[in-house]
């Protein structure tokens, strides 16, 4: 009990280092050369500099020749904390770790301790500490630096922590577990006029109105019902005033998905509809759509080694193997694209109880008692997937 209290106590106190000091996407510096002092302090080499900061470090027992990875993200946001009185809040003003990838990082380097020491295990384990994950930008480009192929995996395997679920337990499915993000910008050109006088202009607000709510009709009567999606407009920009009819409308938004079939009609049927409607008013339109995140999609070979190593970790009656799919993105689905792999939550505390706040929330914190849990788990993936 000594030990896991001391290992407990390492595990926070690194959570708390990365949390008082954040880093965002691609500045990671700090953060990933505690992180590389960390792993050194086990005696792993570490690689540097992979993807911008990311960074690598691998440990061989025995003469098995199947690899495995361990994958952490290491970006904070772009957010104040709102946290008096906490001893670890961010010294960093205006950037935070509200989504917990602080703990994320513990996790890793707790399962990083727990496998050098025990050497429980007959292969290679490639501790990954990627950046940018809040962009969907930096698994893309540890990979565009050559990530698998001078440090090749069989699987990869990855957790996030989840307000809302009870404390400590894992949750994950086969297949789509999270969804693909997609960001789409539509721009309309009416013409301005007073608003005394509509008639002598194009209104590009009518327009803008007419397409928001038209592009809800995709989802509703063009996708099949048994698929799911979401298409969402998040901003509506003018260059009007008060007594003016605008000119130019700007609406931004994301649309949600699990296949490339999907995400190909949902542009397909945004672009008809923006462009059609600004046509039928006598105004014109740009629209843009680009891909951010793919969707997260677990294979099954993987899941069911995690849903093993999960059972053994916390007990059969704290894992979901057939947790329901989520509609946020997660950058480590870019992964899985190249290799298998599987992805889990792990319950940051249930409604009304410490970890429940939601991530990207200003007051949002890691929940230290589950660091133990994710790194025993980590190790277990290694442990059941490369056996002696």
């Amino acid at each position: 009990m000594v030990v896991d209290q001391e290992f407990q106590q390492r595990l926070t106190t690194w959570r708390h280092a990365f949390h008082r000091l954040p880093e965002t996407g691609f500045e990671e510096f700090n953060t990933a050369e505690k992180v590389a002092r960390v792993l050194q302090g086990f005696g792993l080499e570490v690689h540097r500099d992979i993807g911008g900061t990311g960074l690598v470090a691998s440990l061989t027992v025995g003469e098995g020749r199947g690899i495995i990875g361990l994958r952490a993200d290491m970006d904070a946001l772009n957010i104040a904390e709102q946290a008096p009185g906490r001893q670890h809040a961010s010294q960093i003003a205006g950037k935070m770790h509200a989504c917990g990838h602080d703990g994320h990082m513990a996790m890793v380097l707790g399962a990083a301790e727990l496998l050098c020491t025990r050497r429980d295990f007959n292969g290679t384990v490639r501790f990954i500490f990627q950046p940018a994950e809040e962009h969907g930008r930096g698994a893309k480009a540890m990979m565009a630096d050559g990530l698998f192929e001078r440090f090749p995996v069989d699987a990869i395997y990855g957790a996030h922590n989840m307000p809302g679920m009870p404390a400590g337990h894992i949750a994950t499915r086969v297949g789509g577990i999270m969804a693909s993000e997609d960001n789409f910008v539509i721009r309309i050109q009416g013409k301005g006029t007073h608003a005394a006088r509509p008639h002598m202009g194009i209104d590009p607000m009518v327009i803008g109105a007419q397409i928001v709510l038209a592009l809800q009709t995709i989802v509703s009567r063009n996708l099949d019902p048994s698929l799911p999606a979401v298409i969402s407009c998040t901003e509506f920009i003018t260059d009007g005033i008060r007594n003016a009819i605008p000119t130019h409308v700007t609406i931004k938004g994301d649309t949600r998905s699990y296949s490339p079939e999907v995400q190909q009609l949902l542009e397909t049927r945004m672009r008809e509809i923006c462009m059609g409607v600004c046509a039928m008013h006598g105004a014109t339109c740009e629209f843009e759509y680009t891909h951010e995140f793919a969707p997260t999609v677990n294979w099954a070979d993987n899941t069911a080694f995690a849903v093993a190593a999960a059972r053994n970790v916390v007990g059969e009656q704290a894992v979901d193997g057939e947790v329901s799919p989520m509609m946020i993105s997660e950058d480590f689905g870019a992964f899985m694209q190249k290799v298998p792999g599987n992805f889990v939550f792990i319950g940051n505390g249930a409604p009304g109880e410490a970890g429940a706040t939601p991530l990207h929330n200003a007051c949002y914190d890691f929940n230290d008692a589950i660091l133990g849990i994710g790194a025993r788990y980590f190790a277990e993936v290694i442990r059941i997937s490369l056996p002696r």
